[in-house]
């Protein structure tokens, strides 16, 4: 009898579910960072017991069902910490996409993770596979596109609902959208809803390899090296970028922000709170200068005034279509759009609701 495996989305990009493996275990001198393993679900259940499929769909998990994962990391501020290296024969899912290993701290609010036991690792021909296995080698090419840069304070700051937005206005406007998420940790869901808005093409550091960029800059720039030259090939005219939790955390940001700088003419800064600006903008100095704050440090007037007063930015509350006009003006400017290439589409959408085409030219003007 063939064994039924839920397969995770850190899979997406491999064949194990067309093409046969074995599972075997092995030593823990053999584990590295991206190696597939299988993991049998125990514990008990709870609102984390699911799992993110190859499609991007969720499915619920019970006690005997198997998980095709990958090994990795993560370091979240608001959720947990975990390591693939502090376990041993009983994993976590560190995330619902298949990022296992074992928590080393967990926020006290945040239910158990997922518990499975190590069944071992994929195995073909007596050798471990790997996520590495399934890059597809792309000749080295230098982005030559403009790049609008989606940055957080943290994770949860708002960052996928502004790239969501800014995707569908650079639609309307009738441009060929590209659109990535570059650093954070294995989740499928961010780019499916950049795709869904209308994004021509799209890909995040799994498909270079990674299941999370909790990894050392060397490892990492070789993945980033890999999507830049994707997306230079991809024929788009815009690149939007997600770097996902914030730059300073140990997940590469940083090291996004510094090779984008010559590309990037639009940054949204994404924040909790208008005082975690002021952080992100006095650890970075000049080197970042976000265009727009937006998320929850976005979304009252008083919010909007603090960011303001503590560090001197405008802020524009994507949630709100009445904002939309503002922003599509601050993305023509910083794209050098002229308003006559414009469709009668876009300038409806760039309308309020309560709006007409006529206002939405006055307001872009």
């Amino acid at each position: 009898m063939i064994p039924h495996y839920f397969f995770s989305s850190v899979t997406r990009c491999s064949d194990l579910w067309d093409q046969p493996f074995e599972v075997k275990k092995l030593s823990k001198s053999a584990w590295m960072t991206g190696d597939f393993v299988v993991g049998r679900i125990t514990g008990e259940q709870n609102r984390l017991y699911r799992c993110e499929t190859k499609s991007g769909r969720m499915t619920e998990m019970v006690r005997g069902d198997l998980l095709v994962g990958a090994l990795g990391k993560r370091a979240a501020t608001l959720e947990g910490v975990g390591d693939w290296r502090a376990a041993d024969q009983e994993l976590e899912a560190l995330t619902s996409a298949g990022l296992l290993g074992k928590s080393t701290s967990l926020a006290p609010m945040f239910p158990s993770l997922m518990h499975m036991n190590y069944e071992g690792h994929v195995v073909r021909g007596g050798n471990k596979v790997s996520m590495r296995d399934f890059v597809q080698p792309v000749p080295p090419r230098a982005l030559d596109i403009p790049v609008i840069l989606l940055i957080g304070t943290s994770m949860s700051s708002g960052k996928t609902t502004a790239g969501r937005v800014i995707i569908r206005a650079l639609k309307y406007m009738g441009l060929n959208v590209a659109a990535a998420k570059f650093t954070g940790a294995a989740r499928y869901r961010e780019i499916l809803q950049f795709r869904d808005a209308g994004a021509d093409f799209v890909l995040d550091f799994v498909d270079a390899g990674l299941p999370s960029t909790v990894c050392k800059e060397s490892i990492y720039r070789k993945a980033f090296d890999t999507m830049i030259s994707r997306i230079a090939a991809c024929g788009a005219e815009v690149l939007v970028v997600e770097s996902g939790a914030s730059p300073l955390e140990p997940y590469n940001g940083a090291t996004v922000v510094e090779n984008l700088a010559d590309r990037t003419c639009f940054t949204v800064l994404c924040a909790t709170d208008p005082h975690a600006v002021l952080g992100v903008q006095t650890a970075f100095g000049p080197t970042l200068k976000a265009s727009i704050v937006s998320g929850p440090a976005a979304n009252t007037s008083a919010a909007a005034a603090l960011v303001r007063q503590l560090c001197g930015l405008d802020s524009i509350n994507l949630l709100e279509r009445a904002n939309y006009p503002r922003l599509a003006r601050l993305l023509m400017d910083a794209l050098q759009i002229d308003e006559d290439r414009l469709a009668i589409e876009a300038l409806d959408y760039m309308s309020n609701d309560h709006g007409t085409r006529a206002h939405a030219r006055t307001e872009i003007q």
